[in-house]
């Protein structure tokens, strides 16, 4: 019995650390979106900083990236379209695993 409990738990703990990478990759990637679409739109240094952490924080409003998205695309307005930027999202996704991955290595 004590093997059926062990496995449960390491199941548990597995999965709590996967959502708590998944979380960290998503805000990582959010930060690049937003550090991305800042430069666009001629932000710089602390300006540029705090847009990033805005586009991070509106992850919170709803489940899913639509909410990350209508933020940046708002923001950008006609300057960039939505196609490219959830192009952007998807590549910037995988730069921030990659980042992320390799801080949990390190």
């Amino acid at each position: 019995m004590a093997s059926i409990d062990d496995r449960k738990k390491g199941f548990e703990n597995k999965y709590a650390h996967d959502a708590e990478l998944q979380f960290k990759v998503e805000a990582r990637r959010n930060r690049l979106l937003g550090e991305w679409a800042a430069e666009l739109l001629g932000k710089e240094g602390e300006e540029k900083t705090a847009y990033a952490r805005e586009v991070v924080k509106s992850d919170f409003e709803e489940a899913g990236d639509d909410d990350v998205m209508r933020k940046v695309s708002g923001d950008l307005g006609e300057k960039v379209p939505a196609a490219e930027i959830r192009a952007k999202m998807d590549m910037l996704m995988e730069q921030a695993k990659q980042q992320v991955m390799q801080e949990q290595t390190s």
